[in-house]
């Protein structure tokens, strides 16, 4: 991709992300889980948005994931797992400007199958 084509993508993104996180937010009893993806990694976290804390996190490096597909359900497995240890059942999912399909669509059905409610 040009330069130009870059910049336009990513300044679309965020307006997406802008807008999207104008109408949901997190709390203490109901973290907003936050997903970032690049070519290489996948990043979640959950955010106590009241506190500014961050709750719970995993990267793809540190597990030895790929950001594909399946990767992103077995991060969705163990994210689940951390969530559970922190006695939490409940979240806000934040697809972070990216369309809910593929990778980020992955991560999510994982949360939904080890009873993670959003």
């Amino acid at each position: 991709m040009n330069a130009k084509v870059l910049k336009t993508k990513v300044a679309t993104r965020l307006k997406r992300k802008r807008r999207i996180r104008a109408k949901i937010s997190g709390s203490a009893t109901l973290p907003r889980v936050s997903v970032f993806r690049s070519n290489r990694y996948l990043s979640v976290q959950a955010v106590d948005d009241v506190t500014a804390t961050t709750l719970a996190s995993l990267h793809s490096k540190i597990t030895g994931h790929k950001a594909n597909k399946e990767g992103a359900a077995a991060l969705g497995e163990a994210f689940a797992a951390t969530l559970k240890k922190a006695k939490i059942s409940e979240v806000v999912f934040d697809r972070n400007g990216y369309q809910y399909h593929g990778v980020v669509a992955a991560f999510g059905d994982a949360l939904r199958a080890n009873e993670i409610k959003f």
